[in-house]
């Protein structure tokens, strides 16, 4: 269960990185929730439940910030969670100002679904890039 549990986050990374959206969300159940920490000033922070909302999650990701890099490196699993290891480096669209870091991200799987996503990332870096933007 674990391979096939690292297979789907596997294939929902491709999916991201290959801007092909459709196909990711279709690896979620219906009522998955999608969290994020809260962070002022930034669009596409907090929690989202329902795959509309996920999909409404990577639209604002796409208008916000554009991918420098993404790179999970490191899947871990055990049971119906899966949490990724890995680094990655943004830049703000509306005043150019990059930020990034190490992030750990937990799925948890059920049924061959995502029904669960937590972020973990450097917060503050992520803030102050959107905050500067504000104020530039």
């Amino acid at each position: 269960m674990s391979e096939q549990n690292k297979s789907i986050v596997n294939q929902a990374y491709s999916n991201f990185k290959s801007g092909d959206i459709n196909s990711l969300l279709g690896l979620m159940a219906d009522d998955v929730a999608w969290t994020l920490p809260q962070m002022d000033g930034v669009p596409f922070a907090g929690a989202r439940t329902g795959r509309e909302a996920v999909g409404e999650f990577f639209a604002t990701i796409d208008s916000s910030q554009e991918t420098l890099r993404f790179d999970p490196r490191q899947l871990i699993a055990e049971g119906d969670t899966v949490v990724a290891l890995g680094n990655y480096q943004w830049k703000v669209k509306s005043n150019s100002r990059e930020f990034g870091g190490d992030f750990a991200h937990v799925f948890t799987i059920r049924d061959g679904k995502i029904v669960a996503f937590n972020e973990y990332m450097d917060t503050a870096a992520c803030r102050d890039a959107y905050q500067k933007a504000m104020s530039a």
